[in-house]
Order: C-alpha cells, then structure tokens, then sequence
C-alpha cells in the first residue's frame, strides 16, 4: 500500500505540473518556448518516475518465483511500452485541453471529447489484446492479480487527473 501512495503522489505532481501550464500566462517569444521546454521537461520526468514506481508496485504484488519472473517482465516492459504511448496521447491531449480553455470553441470541444473516448476504446483494446499475452507466462490468477494491481494505478492517476483539471467553462 506504501507503494500505492508513492505512485499517487508522483501522480499529483504530474497533475500540478499540468494545471500550472493550464493556468500560466501566454508568454512572448522565446519565453514561451523556454517555458514550455522546461514543462515538458518536468512532465517527461515525472512520467518516467511513475513507470518506474508502477513497476515497483508490480513487483511488490505479484511474489512471482524467478522463473516467473523471467518470463514476467520482458512481457510487462513491451505492455508498459504501449501503455507509455497512450499516455503520451493523453498528455497531449491534457495540453491541448489547458491551451484552449480560456477560449475554447465547440469544434475545439468536440474534437476534445472524440479523442479523449477514443482514447478510452484504445486503453480497454490494448487490456484486452495483452490478457492472452499475460496469460502465457502467468496463471489465471496471477493475470487477474496484475490487471487488478494495473488498473488500480491507473484509476488513482485517472481520480488525481480529474480532481486537477477544471471543468469546461
């Protein structure tokens, strides 16, 4: 649970990070790229904590033997691989959502919410397409114990990112 906490928390931070760059005034020039190099900056490195927490988190909860996990992790690292491309789409998205939300309008809302529910259809797919892949080097109960560690993770980062981001105007 120590774990759990420690993920949540490097979560939080990735949350704040992003609100800041919602809420930061537009700059001018050079300025503004600067500031959005050191945002990215800090959300790349916050995002590579959390994997790494994630992965500590796994590990902490599923006691598999060494041959286990063996065959374990080159298959966790290749999900994790993918995850990481959904939460780079997610993050652009988060991004895209703060630039526009002072003057949002409905095409731009629109096109918010398409992404963000096909987003959802793709993290469900990508689940469903590596069960069998998990199910190849785990029992049945060690697959349904990673997916309900993974997915509570994911649901503490999921309640910390909506606690964070404001409303539409």
């Amino acid at each position: 649970m120590k774990k759990v906490v420690i993920a949540f928390l490097l979560g939080t931070s990735l949350c704040f990070i992003q609100a800041a760059a919602a809420q930061q005034p537009a700059a001018k020039g050079s300025d503004a790229k600067a500031s959005e190099q050191e945002i990215n900056k800090d959300i790349e490195l916050l995002r590579a904590d959390l994997r790494s927490a994630k992965k500590q988190i796994v590990a902490a909860n599923m006691k598999l033997t060494d041959a286990q996990a063996e065959k374990f992790w080159p298959v966790y690292d290749a999900y994790a691989q993918e995850t990481t491309k959904l939460g780079d789409a997610r993050t652009a998205l988060i991004k895209d959502y703060a630039n526009s939300y002072d003057a949002m309008t409905d095409a731009q809302a629109d096109d918010l919410v398409k992404r963000m529910l096909a987003l959802d259809q793709q993290a469900a797919a990508m689940r469903q397409q590596w069960a069998p892949k998990f199910r190849k080097v785990l029992t049945g109960t060690q697959t349904a114990l990673f997916f309900q560690v993974d997915r509570r993770i994911n649901l503490l980062i999921d309640l910390q990112l909506a606690s964070e981001i404001p409303l539409v105007k």
